[in-house]
């Protein structure tokens, strides 16, 4: 083989592994960030729900305070 070839292949698989490195940190970076994304928003919707729970029975205690009230 001649030298250039030589140099050519090392600098080759070199570069190869570097950029096949940088792809994958880039899809892991990518994978955290929709994971985050997911949590977040799971986050969000278990508050809105926590929210609703705790407005309906405070309107439910409410309406039987005032049933209470009317039957007295």
């Amino acid at each position: 083989m001649s030298p250039f070839l030589k140099t050519a292949s090392r600098w080759g698989g070199l570069l190869t592994i570097v950029l096949l490195v940088i792809t994958l940190l880039k899809q892991l970076i990518a994978l955290v960030s929709f994971i985050m994304v997911a949590v977040k928003i799971a986050l969000v919707i278990a508050f809105v729900g926590l929210m609703l729970l705790i407005v309906l029975s405070m309107l439910r205690g409410r309406g039987r305070r005032h049933r209470d009230i009317d039957e007295l």
